[in-house]
């Protein structure tokens, strides 16, 4: 590979799951995706050594060919991030292409989703720890979908509101990262900036050639509140669009699971008790319930606790009466298993005793833990 790059300081994270694999300077393989640094000193010989596959942007062609390859959600994740960035800079920078590269991101989310569900949603909480901007961007995407399908709106109101989530902070893009690292109180411009952003964000769609009416009404209304408190215009009740909820309360989740430099993370299990409470005033009642439905008690991607005292991944929801499903990693004396066993939670002695909330991730191997080929 003589595509490669090295790695930039600041790309990779103490604690959180490697975005992409990581290379030599020959091409060979170093560390997996999904394997996770444990020591500064591991960080710098990465940086020292360690190299990526850039993506290029490329316009989109007038004949797009269908790509018809089974969905890999995680080695899809960076062509994902990448296509978001492409996208996002073809609308602000007024580009031709940009609504074709809307329209074709969102189609590639929706049929990643469609295709792999459980593996989707695990990509929200596998990466929650501390996301950039574009990846919280992908997963209220991701959620506000799954949300949609559960309450029952049909493909098209869904595709329209995957594109809004997508586009609905362009206008915070270039200052959500230092916004959330940040642990001071917020100054009256930043203040306005955020008010302002969903109006900004509309200004740039339109500029850009992209005016899908309900598009632009879902990103004009998902601040507002079912009881009036919301912003621009303060409107109440129906006068919101579904969708607009949808978009807002996906924004919500990933906040409340998401590190801040202001504040620690919820817990999957503290923040689905806090959406249980949404239903009464801020939102429509069906919406939170739909996020929980889509949910489950333990999602796809959180660590668990079983009553044999492994520690595991869910890897999948469950159906028919069996499941939560989960891919034992560490056995009952804390040693780490060099291989995963596939555990149904419905087994007595597989029950999930409760959330593991480790203080550094375990590495994994996301794809072939979800069984996809390499």
């Amino acid at each position: 590979m003589n595509n490669l790059v090295r790695i930039a300081p600041g790309a990779l994270e103490l604690g959180r799951p490697l975005p992409w694999n990581v290379y030599d300077a020959n091409g060979n393989v170093l560390l997996r995706q999904g394997y996770v640094i444990q020591t500064d000193t591991q960080l710098e010989q990465l940086f020292e050594r360690g190299r990526f596959k850039p993506r290029k942007i490329e316009r989109p062609q007038d004949e797009v060919v269908e790509d018809t390859r089974q969905r890999n959600p995680f080695a899809d994740y960076p062509d994902l991030l990448h296509s978001l960035e492409a996208t996002l800079e073809a609308i602000t920078d007024h580009d031709p292409s940009a609504q074709k590269r809307l329209t074709g991101l969102t189609r590639m989310i929706m049929r990643t989703c469609a295709e792999a569900p459980d593996a989707s949603l695990a990509l929200v909480h596998l990466y929650s720890i501390g996301p950039t901007v574009l990846e919280q961007v992908l997963f209220h995407a991701i959620l506000s979908q799954f949300i949609a399908r559960q309450f029952g709106l049909e493909d098209n109101r869904i595709s329209v509101l995957t594109a809004a989530a997508l586009t609905a902070n362009l206008a915070l893009v270039p200052v959500a990262d230092q916004l959330n690292a940040s642990n001071k109180l917020l100054t009256d411009d930043q203040r306005g900036v955020i008010r302002r952003h969903p109006t900004r964000a509309i200004q740039a769609l339109k500029t850009a050639g992209i005016d899908n009416k309900l598009m632009l009404r879902i990103i004009a209304q998902h601040h507002e509140q079912a009881d009036g408190s919301g912003y621009p215009e303060g409107l109440s009740g129906t006068e919101i669009r579904p969708e607009a909820e949808i978009l807002a309360l996906s924004e919500r989740y990933v906040a409340m699971i998401t590190k801040r430099a202001y504040r620690n993370r919820l817990t999957v299990t503290e923040a689905r008790r806090l959406v249980a409470t949404l239903a009464d005033g801020k939102y429509r009642p069906a919406i939170p319930k739909a996020l929980l439905q889509v949910l489950g008690e333990f999602p796809p991607g959180v660590l668990v606790r079983l009553d044999n005292n492994e520690v595991g991944v869910v890897t999948g929801r469950p159906v028919r009466a069996r499941g939560p499903f989960v891919k034992a990693i560490i056995g009952p004396r804390g040693n780490r298993y060099s291989g995963t066993f596939e555990r149904d939670a419905s087994v007595l002695e597989f029950n999930i005793r409760g959330v593991e909330e480790p203080e550094i991730m375990p590495s994994m191997d996301f794809s072939r833990i979800w069984g996809f080929s390499a």
